[in-house]
C-alpha cells in the first residue's frame, strides 16, 4: 500500500502583505486604532513635544533619555558631524549625475569600511556605530549635494540642533523657528515604521552575522525606490507639473484615465488615512501662510488634489505628500528628499538592526515555484 503525506502550503500572498514576518518591540503602526506608536510613545505626542535626538535615543536604547543622558548623547552627535577629508574627497569625486542615493549609499558603505567598529556585532558597538551614522548621514546629504552643485560643504555648528544643523548646513543660514519646528516634526515622523521594505532589507541583511554599515548600505538601497522613499520628491514634481490650483481638476482626471500613479496618494497599511498626517499638515499650512505669495497658491493647489482623490477615489494622502510640500517650502532642492527621509529612518533602521542581532536568526523564507518540471536536456549540438 502505498501512503501520500500531504503537505499543506501557506497561503500565497504577494509582496508579503499580510505576513508576520517577525517580531519586535520598537514601533508598532496600528491603522485600526489610528496610532504610530514609537516603543510605547504615541508619535503625536512625541511630534508636538520632543526633538528628534530624544526621539532617536529612545528608538536606539529602549526608552526616554534623563536630561544628563540627552545631553551627552547629543554631544556624541554634535562630535561626529564633522566629515573626514577623504570621505568628503569621495564625494568631491563623483560625477554630478550620480543619484544622491547612490552617492548615499556608497559614502555610507566607505565609512563602514574605515569604521574601528564595524566587526563588532556587540549591543554597545552597534549603538555607537548607529549614532554616529545618524549624525554623519545629514553630513553626507549636505555635503554630497552641495559638492554635485560645484559649491564647498559648509562645516557643522555644534551649538545647532539636530534639525536646525541640516538646514544651516544646506543653505548656510540657521533657520528660524518655525523652519525648524517643521523640519524636526518631519524627522520624527520619518524616524519609524515598522517592518518596511527598507527596513526589513536591514533586518535580512544584519540576520547573515553581517555588520551594522552593510544594514544601513542595504536599508539606502532599499529607500531609494519610488515606492518607498520616492514619493515626496514626486508628489512635488506632480504639484509644480500641474502649477494652478483651477488646473487640479483636468490634470488628475487625464493622470487617472492613463493610469498614472498619483505619487503620495494610498498605502500598504494605511487604508483610512495615514495617522502621520494630521501631524504635518497644520505645520505646512502655518509654513505657507508665513511665506505668502506663490506658497499659498501650491498649498492651495495641494489641498484641491487631496479633495479630489478622496472624492473620486477614496484614496487619502500618505506622509509623504504634506512633508514632500513642507521641504519644497524651506527651500530645499527636490533631490535631498530621498536622503533626508534616510537620514530621519536611519535612527529606526539602527535600532531594528540591533534589536536583530540581539536575538538573531538567518531570516531566509521558502518561495512556491511556479516553473515547468521534467523539461528534458537537449544536448547544446542539437540545439
Amino acid at each position: 500500500m502505498t501512503f501520500f503525506t500531504m503537505i499543506s502550503m501557506p497561503p500565497k500572498t504577494r509582496g508579503l502583505e499580510g505576513i508576520i514576518a517577525g517580531a519586535s518591540a520598537i514601533g508598532e503602526v496600528d491603522p485600526r486604532n489610528e496610532r504610530l506608536i514609537y516603543r510605547g510613545y504615541d508619535v503625536r505626542d512625541l511630534a508636538q513635544q520632543a526633538s528628534y535626538e530624544e526621539v532617536a535615543y529612545l528608538l536606539i536604547f529602549g526608552r526616554l533619555p534623563t536630561q544628563a543622558e540627552l545631553a551627552a548623547f547629543t554631544a556624541s552627535l554634535v562630535t561626529a558631524r564633522p566629515l573626514d577629508l577623504a570621505v568628503l574627497d569621495l564625494l568631491r569625486r563623483m560625477a554630478p549625475t550620480v543619484h544622491p542615493m547612490d552617492r548615499l549609499r556608497t559614502a555610507v558603505s566607505w565609512l563602514g569600511a574605515h569604521d574601528p567598529e564595524v566587526s563588532d556585532n556587540s549591543h554597545e558597538a552597534n549603538a555607537s556605530k548607529a549614532t554616529r551614522l545618524i549624525a554623519q548621514i545629514p553630513s553626507l546629504v549636505a555635503a554630497g549635494y552641495r559638492l554635485s552643485q560645484g559649491q564647498p560643504p559648509i562645516p557643522p555648528r555644534s551649538e545647532l540642533s539636530h534639525a536646525e544643523n541640516f538646514l544651516f548646513m544646506m543653505t548656510g543660514r540657521p533657520p528660524d523657528t518655525l523652519a525648524s519646528r517643521v523640519f524636526n516634526t518631519s524627522l520624527i515622523l520619518y524616524a519609524e515604521h515598522g517592518f518596511n521594505a527598507s527596513t526589513f532589507a536591514a533586518r535580512v541583511t544584519v540576520s547573515t552575522l553581517s555588520d551594522l554599515h552593510a544594514a544601513v548600505t542595504s536599508a539606502i538601497g532599499a529607500l531609494k525606490g519610488a515606492l518607498h522613499g520616492g514619493a515626496n520628491e514626486g508628489a512635488i514634481q506632480m504639484l509644480l507639473e500641474i502649477g494652478e490650483p483651477s488646473r487640479v481638476d483636468g490634470w488628475l482626471r487625464d493622470a487617472l484615465a492613463q493610469k498614472k500613479r498619483i505619487m503620495g496618494f494610498g498605502h500598504r497599511i494605511y487604508k483610512r488615512g495615514d495617522t502621520r498626517v494630521p501631524i504635518m499638515k497644520p505645520l505646512v499650512r502655518e509654513l505657507a501662510e508665513q511665506l505668502g505669495g506663490s506658497a499659498l497658491k501650491l498649498r492651495e493647489t495641494a489641498e484641491r488634489v487631496e479633495t479630489i482623490m478622496r472624492q473620486t477615489k477614496n484614496i487619502l494622502s500618505n506622509v509623504d505628500f504634506p512633508t514632500g510640500l513642507a521641504y519644497y517650502l524651506l527651500g530645499l532642492p527636490l533631490p535631498v528628499y530621498t536622503p533626508i527621509f534616510a537620514a530621519a529612518r536611519m535612527a529606526g533602521w539602527g535600532a531594528h538592526i540591533i534589536e536583530q542581532m540581539d536575538d538573531n536568526r538567518l531570516i531566509r523564507p521558502e518561495s512556491q515555484y511556479t516553473g515547468p518540471h521534467n523539461l528534458p536536456y537537449i544536448p547544446l549540438t542539437k540545439r
